[in-house]
């Protein structure tokens, strides 16, 4: 059985808790650690020169549609003369900031990193549609200056495959990007810019192009703590994002069980029951809109894939995925699963031991709170790759 004290590294606060003030006060302390996980603010400066595709990239990178009320103003013109926050909708905690492109300004490159307290971003992404320009330069050596990130993104790429496939007699869409991109980077070589990243993207065919490439560099040069709020807002457009997303997903699953553990002390008869639904309810929300199967994400997907959402609903296999998450259909699953509820049953019999009963009540409520979790996101995350494959046109097993 798995040890409901397995050590972590907020374990010592959590036991310490336990010993001065009790199991209630031990839960709570375990659900602030994971509050605090959930939490971990994200900052990224979306910027370039007006009409460069800033605002369609924030509205892509959210899952949010140009025509969402929710969405960054977008035109061919320049709409952003603040700096504009806008928070991902399903992770709060991420931010994508909106910032007026630097040729719009009256700063010159390094007053305006000032002005749009450049502190608080983790990192830049800067956008061109075109090439990268002068202002686009400045602004890149003023963040190297600062000891901050920067990536290029060169926008509307399917814009440029379609122009340059009408007017090429002989086209090749491999050759065309190769061109683009090494074009892009000598220009920026050219004008001072030491190894710069340039990443191909079309804000409305995210899966297409590099943008995994970005996600995948991000990835490595963000700070340990912050790569799991970043992979979870990420939008899925691959089949490897759908793994890491599930490795970010498991790695809270401790936290959920250990709650479920320190409530089985408290000796409340039916309490602990009660919190590991509420807890597992809570949790599977968050696995199935992490790995892109609630409702909006799938029509989100069937619209940049151009598959019928029907299609997609036609290979979910798991009652959990495009559905609302209920205490009742949690108890009708695991009323499925005969070792899960062997363990619930041993727990609530186990209180009535003498002396060693409410530790063995804690290790069963772990056990069985891990297990379901684990089985929970096992079954989504074989549904997404399902889902995913689908919306590529590849074969859906998995």
């Amino acid at each position: 059985m798995d040890d409901p004290f397995d050590s972590y590294p907020e374990i010592e606060e959590i036991k310490e808790e336990l010993l001065n003030n009790g199991p209630a006060a031990a839960a709570e302390k375990a659900q602030e650690h994971l509050k605090k996980l959930n939490n971990i603010p994200l900052n990224i400066g979306i910027t370039g020169e007006s009409g460069s595709g800033k605002s369609t990239f924030v509205n892509a990178f959210r899952g949010i549609d140009n025509r969402d009320e929710r969405a960054a103003p977008t035109g061919s013109v320049e709409t952003t003369s603040e700096v504009t926050p806008y928070h991902h909708p399903n992770y709060p905690n991420v931010t994508l900031w909106d910032l007026p492109g630097i040729g719009t300004t009256n700063f010159p490159a390094d007053k305006y990193l000032e002005h749009v307290e450049f502190e608080k971003f983790d990192f830049f992404i800067i956008i061109s549609d075109t090439r990268f320009r002068e202002n686009d330069v400045k602004l890149a050596q003023e963040i190297q200056k600062m000891r901050k990130k920067f990536y290029f993104v060169r926008s509307k790429i399917d814009h440029n495959l379609r122009d340059e496939e009408r007017s090429q007699r002989e086209f090749n869409a491999e050759r065309t990007l190769a061109h683009i991109r090494g074009n892009c980077i000598q220009g920026l070589q050219k004008q001072g810019v030491d190894a710069p990243q340039v990443f191909l993207v079309s804000s409305f065919d995210l899966h297409l192009y590099d943008f995994h490439l970005l996600e995948e560099t991000l990835e490595r040069e963000l700070p340990a703590h912050k790569r799991n709020a970043l992979l979870l807002a990420m939008p899925t457009v691959n089949l490897e994002i759908i793994n890491k997303k599930k490795k970010a997903l498991k790695s809270q699953i401790k936290y959920s069980a250990t709650r479920s553990a320190l409530v089985a002390a408290v000796p409340v008869p039916g309490l602990s029951f009660a919190v590991d639904i509420s807890v597992i309810v809570c949790v599977v929300i968050k696995f199935a809109v992490g790995l892109g199967l609630d409702i909006p994400s799938l029509e989100r997907l069937a619209q940049t894939t151009h598959v019928p959402l029907k299609d997609l609903m036609a290979v979910i296999i798991s009652p959990l995925a495009a559905t609302k998450i209920t205490p009742d259909l949690i108890i009708k699953l695991l009323l499925q699963f005969a070792t899960t509820t062997a363990l619930m049953a041993a727990e609530e019999g186990s209180r009535f031991i003498p002396v060693i009963g409410i530790p063995i009540a804690m290790g069963f409520s772990f056990a069985s709170t891990y297990r379901a979790l684990n089985m929970f996101l096992n079954m989504l995350a074989d549904d997404a790759q399902r889902v995913f494959r689908r919306a590529l046109g590849l074969n859906t097993s998995v």
